[in-house]
């Protein structure tokens, strides 16, 4: 089976104006070398397509496209073997080298490789990355030895002969170099896929200790470079720390990870060097939340239910995920209109009032409206305690509908007695603040 490479098949497209595809071989003998490198020295070098079995392990063999209709195409084909041969001979020495040195006698070597101008060397942000998985790992209940090792060597394959010729195989070269070295399959397979997700639609990490890495390394960067000045401006964004953000929102929202974000991002910034300013903490929060709002683009969720779960400044991306899927559930109801336009105007009649609405005496309350009103909210208050189920309590607060239309068409809130209308805006408020236990639904308001 051909395994078709996109952007491959385009390159190879534009190069050929008479193609004529053809197959060939090569030794056996490389296969004992990493399939990654093999592949990646056959698309890069000489522009081939790889095969696989029924089981998608690597064959020996290629296809290529030859610009020209031959006579011989054998002799084509002859010459492509032997061209390959000495690639594929540099993979196998590459290979045999770097297993020669383990990962964490290169952590030193690590110094003198620049990350950026201000956020010191690889190997000050390796041990960056290990604090921060320890810390995650622990905060979240994975294992924090297997989580700090695998961010201590992640970056120790950058050293490596195979990854300096062939700069895609970053950390799936350290996955199979920790393997060698003994290392746990864990910290293995956490090493491969900390830079998962790449780009928009890829996998998430499989492992628990390979999201928790994958976290660290992302926030790191992105904390770093933003904390020294170098935020995306417009549509530049010459570090891609709009993708970062969001491979890290979506690891936290898909894989389900509770974390506050907020807090995360400060421990992040203290770990820099001093010229890392520690006062960016809210700029970076409010730019990755950014981002989410993107991310709810692309799965047509309205904006405006984005706004109003932000009003309500949940520390956590997944936490305000939660909320975000309740009011999107809540909308779909054909009740949802009316209790959104109730909440606007209570949010509109409370703007103006500058008392405290904590206190209510409710045998200020005279009329049935209002006291119906009490009786629902103090009922719903005490079934919806300590309740973190988002949607339960968005389908609980529809039921509030009928009392909360008959009060505003019978009672003015407004009125000239002051303590009936001091009660009253206390009646409001209770109303006001169940709903904001989920979010501001008034920004839904059309």
């Amino acid at each position: 089976e051909v395994v078709i490479d996109d952007s491959l098949l385009d390159e190879v497209c534009a190069l050929v104006e008479y193609p004529r595809a053809f197959a060939g071989k090569f030794d056996d003998k490389f296969l004992s070398v990493p399939h990654e490198a093999l592949i990646s020295a056959m698309k890069s070098h000489q522009k081939y397509f790889h095969l696989v079995d029924s089981k998608g392990s690597l064959l020996p063999l290629f296809i290529s496209v030859a610009n020209i209709e031959s006579s011989n195409l054998n002799v084509v084909i002859e010459g492509n073997e032997r061209v390959i041969h000495p690639r594929l001979s540099d993979s196998e020495f590459f290979w045999n080298q770097d297993k020669a040195v383990r990962l964490d006698q290169r952590i030193d070597g690590l110094d003198k490789v620049l990350f950026m101008k201000s956020l010191g060397s690889m190997a000050q942000k390796a041990k960056r990355i290990e604090h921060l998985s320890s810390y995650i790992a622990e905060l979240i209940g994975f294992d924090p030895k297997e989580s700090s090792r695998a961010g201590l060597l992640c970056k120790s394959d950058l050293l490596s002969e195979m990854v300096g010729e062939f700069a895609d195989l970053q950390g799936i070269m350290g996955g199979y170099y920790a393997l060698n070295d003994g290392e746990s399959k864990a910290v293995s397979i956490a090493i491969r896929e900390h830079y998962q997700p790449r780009f928009a639609g890829d996998t998430l990490p499989s492992t628990n200790e390979g999201l928790v890495v994958a976290i660290a390394d992302k926030l790191d960067t992105i904390t770093g470079i933003y904390g020294v000045g170098q935020a995306p401006t417009g549509s530049k964004d010459p570090y891609a720390l709009r993708r970062l953000a969001l491979g890290l929102l979506r690891i936290l929202l898909e894989a389900k990870i509770e974390l506050n974000l907020k807090s995360l991002i400060k421990i992040s910034l203290d770990l820099h060097l001093e010229g890392v300013d520690r006062g960016a903490s809210d700029s970076i929060y409010k730019f990755m939340m950014e981002r989410l709002k993107a991310y709810y683009k692309d799965v047509n969720i309205d904006s405006s239910v984005y706004e109003a779960v932000l009003a309500v400044n949940p520390d956590s991306p997944f936490d305000f995920h939660l909320r975000v899927e309740a009011l999107n559930e809540f909308i779909q109801n054909a009740d949802s209109k009316s209790l959104i336009e109730s909440n606007k105007r209570i949010a509109n009649i409370l703007k103006d009032s500058t008392e405290n609405h904590s206190e209510l005496n409710s045998e200020m309350l005279v009329e049935d409206s209002e006291k119906n009103l009490y009786k629902a909210t103090e009922l719903l208050s005490k079934q919806l305690l300590d309740k973190q189920d988002y949607k339960t309590i968005m389908r609980s607060l529809l039921e509030l509908k009928e009392a909360i239309d008959a009060f505003f068409d019978n009672v003015m809130v407004n009125t000239d007695d002051l303590k009936v209308r001091e009660v009253r805006l206390a009646l409001i408020s209770r109303v006001r603040v169940l709903f904001l236990s989920v979010a501001d639904i008034s920004h839904l308001s059309s």
